[in-house]
């Protein structure tokens, strides 16, 4: 991967100036770390009270990880048309839903038992379309703010090259993840 100054300040100017996100991206070494990064850019700046990491695995969505303050989904696939994220995937827009009950676009039956009545989901795209997602959620009808709503898919677009620079050889336990993201020649 090559994190060179004008690279990480490139990416740290779509960020509104973070350096330090665009550097740590940059500097990841595997998808674990990518997830971790990004989910934490999401919560920290949405405030949200949790955060999903998301893969597309052919026609199905991976929970590959999350940030929350109660547990949600995490390990867990559901058909790509059954969730958020996958409409978003499928898409390739961002999904904004300030009540749950409100939305059609919302499985409400998996919501029931989780805190979340407000969400944002953002795409994360890959060669061949989004291949990833990420999804930031409320306890509260919220309303994210229009700087939010614009940062995210800059973050999604800088989350996208992290992944494609670094590959997919950790990600044993989603092949055809690793098809939509083919090792980098960076």
């Amino acid at each position: 991967m090559t994190s060179t100054p004008q690279r990480i300040a490139s990416i740290a100017q779509s960020l509104d100036g973070d350096v330090q996100l665009a550097t740590a991206l940059c500097s990841a070494t595997s998808l674990a770390e990518v997830g971790t990064i990004a989910r934490a850019a999401v919560r920290q700046r949405l405030r949200c009270a949790g955060v999903t990491f998301v893969l597309r695995d052919g026609d199905q969505c991976f929970y590959a990880d999350e940030d929350s303050i109660a547990p949600l989904w995490a390990g867990q696939r559901f058909p790509i048309t059954e969730c958020v994220s996958g409409w978003a995937m499928l898409h390739g827009k961002l999904a904004v839903i300030d009540d749950i009950e409100q939305d059609e676009r919302v499985p409400t039956a998996a919501y029931r038992s989780t805190y979340v009545k407000s969400m944002v989901v953002v795409p994360i795209g890959g060669p061949d379309g989004p291949a990833a997602a990420i999804g930031a959620y409320w306890p509260a009808t919220y309303q994210a703010s229009r700087a939010d709503l614009d940062w995210l898919p800059r973050l999604a677009q800088a989350t996208s090259g992290a992944i494609a620079d670094i590959g997919l050889a950790d990600a044993p336990w989603a092949p055809n993840f690793r098809t939509r993201f083919p090792a980098s020649a960076h």
